[in-house]
Order: C-alpha cells, then sequence, then structure tokens
C-alpha cells in the first residue's frame, strides 16, 4: 500500500488493532476482518449522513437523516397492522432514538454500556431498519452477526478506528494526500494482513498482478466490468481506479507505485454524472456472504458509493447473464470439481472442473467485441483432455486470443505453489497470432517471504510495454522470453499454450577436460621414474590428515 509506507503511524494503529482482537479472544483473521468491517460501516453510516446534512444545508434543498425518528427491534414490532399514530407512540414507549445509534453518541458511552448499545440496538439497525436503504452492503447484511465479546475490545477498537481516521486526516491536510486513496489504503492494508496471517489468503490476487492485467486490458469509461468470482473486490478496484486514472488531468506528475504503475482512486474532479457512470459499470459475484460483504466495503472505501457486488454462483442454474459485458476480469478458483447437477445448462465443455468452465462462463459474458483478462492454471494451457482442448479452442477459434503469459508458481506463494498464466482474448475476434512472454520476475522474491526488490520491477513494465508494441515480424526471436505464434503453429501443436512448447533453447557448448587430466587432478601427476611432479586431491588430503594426527 504505498500511501502507507510514508506512515508507519497508520501501519502500527492497524497492527495494534489486529492484536487487540486477537488478545480479545478473535484469532480467526477473517472473523476479525468481519467485525472490524461492521464498525467502520457504523462509523461511515455517521460521516455520511453529516455530510448529507451538511450539503443539504448548503445547497437549501430538503434532508432527512436516516437517524431521524425512533428505532423499535424486531421483537418489539406489533404483530398486526396498527394505525402510524399507534406505531409512533409504540416506537417512543419501547424503542429508541436513532440518534442515539451514531457512531459518535456511542462513542462516548462507558464500555458496558456501549457494548450494550452497539449489540442490542445499533447492530440491529443496520441489519432491519436500513433495509429500506439501498444500499448493496446492508442488503448483504442479513446473515451477519456481531461477536465482538468484551466491552473492553470494543472500546479499545473504536478508539483505535477513531485514531486512525485522525491520522488519515492529518496526511491528507499536511502532505496533500488524498483523503480516499489513504482510506482505501488502509483497508486494503487490513485485507492484506488477513492473508500475511496465514489464514483464508487464498482469495488474495497479488496486487502487482491484477495492475498487470487492467493495464494489458486497458478498460475504459463506459465498459461493463465484471468479476464472476471477485472476492475481495480487487479486479473491480483496479479497473475503477485505472478508468479513473485515465480521466485525471495531473496523472503524469503522479509518482509511479513500488510495481512502476501509477493509480488514484481520486474522482473529486469527476462530474457527478462519470463518477455515477464508473461506479455503476462495474459487477461481482462471489459464492461466499463474507467475501461479499468485505468486498463491497472495500469499494467503498476507495470512494465508490454504491457498488455492485452479489452473492451467486456463476456456474449454476441461478445465473442467467449472457454478452453482457465489455470487460471481464477474474482470478476464479482451482478448485477442483463442482457437482453436475448444479452446472448451467448453457455451459457445454462437457467437465466438472471449475477452471474449464469459468473459461467459458467468461467467454458467455462478454459482448461481442469485449475483452477478458484472466488467470487460468498453467495446466489449462497443455491439458491432453477433451475438455481442455475445447476451452482453448474457444479462445482460439471462437475469440482472438491475444496473450498468454507464464507465471512462476512462487508469484502466489505462500498460499499456493501452482504455476499459472494469464489469458487475454476478445470474444468474437480473429486469432492470427498470439504474443507469449514467459514472466521470470515480478519484482519480489519467489520463496515463502516474497521479499520486494527495492530496485526493480521486474519484468511487468516491459510485459506492458512489449505487449502494447508487439511487431511479430521485427520481434519474433525464439529465443527470447517473448514472442508470437501463428495460429496455424499452435493448430498444428494440437492448441497447445504453454511457453516452452515453441520457445527456442539456447544450448552452450560446454568443453570439459580430458579423462586423464581429470585422473591427475584427482591422484597426483607421476614422471616416468614414478616421481611426483604435480600433487592432486588424494595427497593434499593426506598430508591435511597427517597435520590433524599431529594435534592429538
Amino acid at each position: 500500500m504505498s500511501l502507507l509506507q510514508h506512515n508507519p503511524n497508520i501501519k502500527s494503529k492497524i497492527q495494534d488493532l489486529w492484536n487487540k482482537f486477537w488478545s480479545g479472544g478473535i484469532s480467526n483473521p477473517l472473523t476479525a476482518i468481519e467485525q472490524i468491517t461492521y464498525l467502520l460501516f457504523m462509523k461511515k453510516l455517521d460521516e455520511n449522513d453529516k455530510e448529507a446534512q451538511y450539503n443539504a444545508e448548503f445547497t437549501g434543498d430538503p434532508f432527512t437523516s436516516i437517524f431521524d425518528g425512533y428505532f423499535l427491534l424486531p421483537g418489539d414490532k406489533p404483530k398486526q397492522s396498527i394505525s402510524k399514530e399507534d406505531l409512533e407512540r409504540l416506537k417512543k414507549e419501547k424503542g429508541i432514538e436513532k440518534e442515539k445509534l451514531r457512531w459518535s453518541e456511542f462513542k462516548r458511552l462507558p464500555s458496558e454500556e456501549m457494548l450494550q448499545r452497539v449489540q442490542q440496538y445499533v447492530f440491529p439497525f443496520i441489519k432491519e431498519d436500513l433495509d429500506k436503504e439501498d444500499s448493496p452492503f446492508v442488503k448483504h447484511m442479513r446473515n451477519a452477526v456481531f461477536i465482538i465479546p468484551k466491552p473492553s475490545l470494543l472500546t479499545e477498537a473504536v478508539k483505535i478506528i477513531d485514531s486512525i481516521y485522525e491520522e488519515i486526516e492529518k496526511d491528507a491536510s499536511e502532505k496533500g494526500q488524498d483523503f480516499q486513496d489513504i482510506q482505501g489504503d488502509v483497508y486494503e492494508y487490513l485485507l492484506s494482513e488477513i492473508a500475511s496471517a496465514g489464514k483464508n489468503g487464498q482469495f488474495r490476487t497479488p496486487r502487482h498482478i491484477i495492475k498487470l492485467l487492467v493495464e494489458l486490458v486497458d478498460p475504459k469509461p463506459g465498459n461493463r466490468i465484471a468479476d464472476p468470482a471477485c472476492g475481495t473486490g480487487g479486479f473491480l478496484l483496479d479497473a475503477y481506479q485505472y478508468m479513473v486514472t485515465q480521466l485525471d488531468d495531473n496523472k503524469g506528475k503522479k509518482e509511479k507505485d513500488e510495481d512502476g504503475f501509477i493509480r488514484t482512486s481520486k474522482s473529486a474532479k469527476l462530474t457527478s454524472e462519470v463518477k455515477e457512470t464508473l461506479d455503476q459499470s462495474l459487477q461481482g459475484y462471489d459464492i461466499d456472504q463474507t467475501m461479499v460483504r468485505l468486498g463491497l466495503m472495500n469499494l467503498m472505501m476507495h470512494g465508490i458509493n454504491n457498488p455492485q457486488i452479489d452473492y451467486k454462483d456463476t456456474l449454476s442454474k441461478s445465473y442467467e447473464e449472457s454478452s453482457q459485458y465489455n470487460i471481464v476480469l477474474a482470478n476464479p478458483p482451482f478448485t477442483g470439481n463442482i457437482d453436475k447437477g448444479d452446472i448451467n445448462e448453457e455451459l457445454k465443455l462437457g467437465t466438472t472442473k471449475t477452471e474449464l468452465l469459468f473459461i467459458e462462463r467468461i467467454y458467455n459474458m462478454l459482448k461481442i467485441g469485449g475483452t477478458a483478462g484472466i488467470i487460468i492454471p498453467q495446466g489449462v494451457l497443455f491439458g491432453s483432455g477433451k475438455a481442455f482442448m475445447e476451452a482453448r479452442k474457444l479462445m482460439i477459434e471462437k475469440s482472438q486470443l491475444k496473450a498468454v503469459i507464464s507465471v512462476p508458481s512462487g508469484v502466489f506463494k505462500p498460499y499456493a505453489g501452482v504455476s499459472t498464466a494469464l489469458l487475454i482474448f476478445t470474444k468474437g475476434g480473429e486469432t492470427d497470432e498470439v504474443w507469449f512472454y514467459n514472466l521470470e520476475s515480478d519484482g519480489y522474491s519467489l520463496d515463502d517471504k516474497r521479499q520486494k526488490d527495492p530496485n526493480s520491477y521486474g519484468d511487468l513494465q516491459e510485459i506492458v510495454t512489449k505487449y502494447k508494441n508487439a511487431k511479430p515480424d521485427s520481434e519474433n526471436n525464439r529465443e527470447l522470453k517473448y514472442f508470437t505464434v501463428p495460429k496455424k503453429e499452435i493448430i498444428a501443436e494440437g492448441y497447445d499454450l504453454s511457453f516452452s512448447r515453441y520457445h527456442k533453447e539456447v544450448l552452450e557448448e560446454i568443453e570439459y577436460e580430458k579423462p586423464e587430466r581429470i585422473l591427475e587432478k584427482l591422484m597426483g601427476k607421476y614422471n616416468d621414474q614414478g616421481e611426483l611432479e604435480e600433487k592432486g586431491l588424494e595427497q593434499e588430503i593426506k598430508e591435511k590428515l597427517e597435520d590433524l594426527k599431529k594435534l592429538f
């Protein structure tokens, strides 16, 4: 998270927040981030409402706060319909003023009372009363559970979150950084801590790999963009930031991040119409309700007001969207197999392997002329089964397969050791030749530590440059780590898309010493009279042993 590199205070406060949850009895990092997310939502709800009220007062527009009136717990609501007057009377008798449910109100309470207020009223208010609000996050709160067990943990968490926001404000005013960008980086840093905790890291695609794929696919404002297995929303977020950056007049003055990319969430200069178009252009799906909530919060923290991420299995019969999107970006799960009876009838590959079914699903989601950027396990590139072959033919015969970038297994460590590939294809295009690149370094060590090389972007920026300027005739040396291969050759090789199939290995000639010279080095060199002329390894060892013997 580039903006946090220069503020150790924020990073240490986030670490402190994790430690409080750990010592407070919530040791599963995924559970902890869920609870932190609920608290962040409570804070943002209060701040957004106050900001909207201020804007309305400034413009003279009518405004109704979401904290106006009384909140009645579901169990206290009348079983039968009653008059509006009687309902209001009941709310005043048994309910609580919504003003008391604001973050700025309950945070002042003593610890025991604060926990009771949040557990008993604030959390049900978010789940039940706000259900009428047009909020995607609230829509997916129905199954959420508030499990912070100790008053002291809630008090500490609220204090730390407030202090983090104070630091964000300070950075924004003193260093001229954008509040939205820092706030977004804070949440991304929280998410990255889940992965570094060693649990549930499988849904985290490395951010620099996401940026690389988005850069190559090049989404444009007005495009409809989807991720059918979006996890915490990394691809959708970066596509949004990429487009906002392209619209930023000052992008040429912005600093490159540690991977050589330029990104911003800053949308203040955009018209409300353009901002709304960008916000509404993103659509994500995931089969895990927790991931849906984390993905929604991730996008909201980066300034996307009404993100669209839904709880849905895009391989199942319940998913019906076809030919809807200009761009599909995804790192779908390589989980193996899905129940045959659950597979959508639209998917015709005749397999239960998810990595193959997602290729067909993504192809079907694209409009004609739409482009996909996806991550797949390298086995898909050369698997000999019929479904493997058909999946590759789909991208080569019914699309323009533009690029195959092989990625070493270390890139996804320490959570997965599988070698992967990045594929870019455009539906309905004509494949003439395919550009191959063998990514050897992504700028990080390929071991479990994944330490950043401060002096290198690895191959990332060369891939961007070479892909955008690929010249099949003048740059087609098969001895290099990038080249193009004509379609007819790929067909002749059984639609094999592995880099090694087409790469020409450069063999270096090595001259070995003659056997008799090697023996002389080992046993020594003697003249015709049997006298030792040159000591060998055998004599040297014998002398060392004699010297050692004298010590005893």
